[in-house]
C-alpha cells in the first residue's frame, strides 16, 4: 500500500513541475498527416525549430522596460467587430501570459489603395508596416500588431493577404476582412474569433522568434488557406508550449486553466475540447 502511495506522489509531482507538465500533455500531439498539395509544407520544406534550437537562437525575450504587446487598431471598426477585438487583447495577454494593451483606433485615410471588384476597398499591407508602425512602438513593446477591418495587399500581382509582419522590427498587420466570410454579424462572430485569435498569436509568436512547427497539431503550423487554418487548433504543442514557457517563465496549469475559461465564455467548443485533455492529463 505504502508503495502504491509513494508512485500516485510521484506522479502527482512530476506533473506539476515544468517537465512533468510538457510530458503529460505531449500525449495529446496531433501529428501532422503527410502534406497534401496546396498546403503550406507542401510547397515549403521547413524542417521545424525544437525547443533547444529556440534557446539557442537568443529569442526574442521580454524585460522589465520591454515587455509589453500592443495591438493597433487601424480605420473604422463596427461595434460587433471592436467588442472582437477586446476579445482578442483578453485572448492574447491570456496566451502568451505578458500584459497586452489594446490601443485607441487610428485612420487609414493616408494608407495608398486600390478597388479589388465592385466594393473591396484594400490598404496596402507593407505601407503599414514601413510608414505607421516601424519605429513607432511604444518602447516598453515587445510586440506590436495592427489590426484592419478592410482586405490587405501586398503588391500590385497579388490578390491579397490575411496579414504581413516584420519579424525583425516586431511589427505586423492583419485583417479581419476574409475572416468574416463577407459580412461580421452574429452568426459568425464565434468561427471569425476563433481565426482571428490564431492567426494574431501565430503572428506574434513569429516576432518572439519562434518558427512555423513541423512537429504536430499547432497554432504555429504554417497556412496557405483559411481552411487550412480553421484546421488548426488554438493550442500550442508541447514542443512549442516549452518555447513560451521557457522565455515568459508563467505559470502552465494557470495559463491553461485561463485558455480553457475563455474558450468555454465565448463558445470555442473545439478549442475547448481540445485543451481540456490537458487538463485531464495533469489532474
Amino acid at each position: 500500500m505504502r508503495v502504491i502511495l509513494f508512485a500516485i506522489t510521484l506522479i502527482f509531482l512530476s506533473c506539476n513541475t515544468k517537465e512533468g507538465y510538457f510530458k503529460a500533455i505531449a500525449a495529446n500531439d496531433v501529428p501532422l498527416n503527410p502534406p497534401q498539395k496546396g498546403e503550406w509544407l507542401y510547397h515549403h520544406k521547413e524542417k521545424g525549430q525544437t525547443f533547444e534550437e529556440y534557446k539557442k537562437a537568443k529569442p526574442v525575450r521580454p524585460s522589465a522596460s520591454c515587455h509589453i504587446i500592443y495591438l493597433k487598431p487601424i480605420g473604422n471598426f463596427t461595434p460587433l467587430q471592436l467588442s472582437m477585438l477586446h476579445l482578442m487583447q483578453q485572448y492574447v495577454a491570456i496566451f502568451f501570459q505578458q500584459q497586452t494593451v489594446l490601443l485607441p483606433a487610428v485612420a487609414d485615410s493616408i494608407i495608398p489603395t486600390r478597388l479589388k471588384g465592385d466594393d473591396n476597398m484594400q490598404l496596402l499591407a507593407p505601407y503599414v508596416l514601413d510608414s505607421l508602425l516601424k519605429g513607432k512602438a511604444p518602447n516598453n513593446s515587445i510586440a506590436l500588431m495592427a489590426i484592419t477591418a478592410k482586405d490587405l495587399y501586398p503588391k500590385d500581382d497579388w490578390n491579397y493577404v490575411f496579414g504581413i509582419a516584420s519579424y525583425v522590427d516586431r511589427v505586423g498587420v492583419s485583417s479581419i476582412y476574409r475572416l468574416e466570410s463577407a459580412h461580421l454579424d452574429t452568426a459568425n462572430f464565434t468561427l471569425c474569433l476563433q481565426r482571428l485569435i490564431n492567426i494574431a498569436t501565430h503572428e506574434i509568436g513569429h516576432m518572439l522568434s519562434m518558427h512555423h512547427c513541423t512537429f504536430a497539431r499547432c497554432v504555429m503550423n504554417g497556412s496557405n488557406t483559411l481552411s487550412e487554418t480553421d484546421a488548426c487548433p488554438n493550442r500550442l504543442c508541447s514542443e512549442c508550449q516549452q518555447k513560451l514557457c521557457w522565455n515568459f517563465k508563467y505559470d502552465n496549469k494557470k495559463r491553461l486553466a485561463q485558455l480553457c475559461e475563455f474558450f468555454s465564455a465565448n463558445n470555442l467548443q473545439r478549442d475547448l475540447r481540445v485543451l481540456q485533455f490537458d487538463l485531464a492529463a495533469i489532474e
